[in-house]
């Protein structure tokens, strides 16, 4: 339970970080994955390749799961907060 609580702790971060970006994304409420919409100029593996160059930030192009997952870009809250945190602040950068 405590693992579980931390994850969704995690989900929340990024949630907040999110929001504060601007960005259009679903989940992190009842499960620690984050979808979110990628910016209209880039598809999935395009910003898979900024946020990796860029951010030093990895996590999964929707295209991965299939044509539906086109144009998303899948994050996971599979880490520590601090972690987090720092990710998101690189993601404040670009």
């Amino acid at each position: 339970r405590e693992t579980i609580e931390l994850y969704m702790t995690n989900a929340g971060l990024i949630r907040q970080g999110l929001i504060s970006l601007g960005y259009d994304f679903y989940g992190g409420i009842n499960s620690p994955y984050i979808w979110l919409r990628t910016p209209k100029s880039l598809g999935s593996w395009e910003f898979f390749d900024l946020l990796l160059k860029k951010a030093n930030i990895v996590g999964t192009p929707g295209e991965g799961f299939g044509t539906a997952g086109r144009g998303y870009f899948r994050l996971s809250a599979f880490n520590s907060p601090d972690n987090v945190k720092e990710a998101m602040e690189r993601f404040k950068k670009l």
